[in-house]
């Protein structure tokens, strides 16, 4: 495709509105709202969600990954801890998150600090995982050089033969992040591209509601 192509590619968005007084005071609250709406929208995959980090140069690096819950004052998704996302968290512990539900024409952005949850909670949750799952987790060690695809399937099948009929633990390397936000913007497309963002900031416990120029 030509680059003028490209450029000329673009929706026009005209189904929904958001105002200061139709959210929620509470962000994570108005979150809730939104994510429901997208799961019965339909939605493909809703919790799917950017997550980009940094390390110690600056360098940022984004991936998708799953979120799996809104507890412990934020976002909870699971991953690698040796993964380079890991180690870019290990190193700069503060990250942002983008989710886009094209069907409703919405987005919501997200910035705060990145924590590990406790190992009960990584625990509780690589248990309630399918067998398969756990098994791949302990197979794949994230984000280093693997000589084929094949060396990795040999690997989880001797795996799934080894553990079968077993309940693996929960590898040490690998576990849950909790990013609890600092600032969350809303985003609902609107005609002409004049769409409607409204961004919460915090100041101690106390959530501020401004309206974003689009």
């Amino acid at each position: 495709m030509k680059n003028e192509d490209i450029a000329a590619l673009r929706s026009e968005y005209a189904h929904m509105q958001l105002t200061k007084r139709s959210v929620h005071a509470d962000p994570m609250a108005q979150f809730s709202i939104w994510f429901d709406e997208a799961v019965a929208a339909n939605v493909m995959e809703p919790n799917a969600m950017t997550l980009a980090t940094a390390d110690t140069n600056g360098q940022p690096s984004a991936r998708i990954v799953l979120l799996k819950g809104l507890e412990l004052g934020g976002f909870v998704f699971y991953t690698n801890y040796s993964s380079a996302k890991g180690q870019q968290l290990k190193v700069n512990p503060a990250a942002a998150l983008l989710f886009f539900w094209p069907e409703l024409e919405r987005q919501v952005r997200i910035e705060g600090s990145v924590d590990r949850v406790s190992k009960e909670v990584s625990d509780k949750y690589f248990s309630s995982r399918l067998f398969e799952s756990q098994v791949g987790a302990i197979a794949s060690d994230q984000s280093s050089v693997l000589r084929s695809r094949d060396e990795l399937e040999e690997h989880v099948t001797s795996l799934l033969a080894k553990l079968s009929g077993t309940t693996p633990d929960r590898p040490e390397d690998w576990g849950g992040y909790v990013l609890r936000p600092k600032l969350i913007e809303f985003w609902q497309g609107r005609e002409s591209r004049l769409h409607d963002r409204i961004q919460y900031t915090i100041d101690g416990d106390t959530w501020t509601i401004t309206r974003l120029a689009p």
